[in-house]
């Protein structure tokens, strides 16, 4: 699925324009962007959260040079989604 699916079904769903939908999607997005960047964490109940993770620094190899470098610390988004929504994937989705 993707951001103009999701806008489709939004904007099919509730009756909006789908310019309409676009700006609730992106403005959406956005809004998470930013709290994300300035570490703050969005909970979404039922659904998920959008977490700051830090990654430890590490030790990796360049191998078309062969040498070691240090990975340094630094912080990535990330997605945990709620027991509910497991739960619902688990439930309807066909292992392959």
């Amino acid at each position: 699925m993707t951001k103009a699916d999701i806008v489709a079904n939004i904007a099919e769903e509730t009756g909006l324009e789908r310019v309409e939908a676009l700006k609730a999607v992106e403005a959406f997005m956005d809004s998470v962007k930013d709290s994300l960047s300035k570490g703050q964490n969005v909970y979404l109940r039922g659904f998920g959260s959008f977490i700051v993770k830090e990654r430890a620094e590490k030790t990796g190899r360049n191998i078309s040079k062969n040498t070691t470098i240090i990975i340094p610390a630094h912080n990535i988004p990330a997605f945990k989604p709620a027991k509910t929504f497991v739960d619902e994937v688990k439930t309807k989705v066909k292992v392959k």
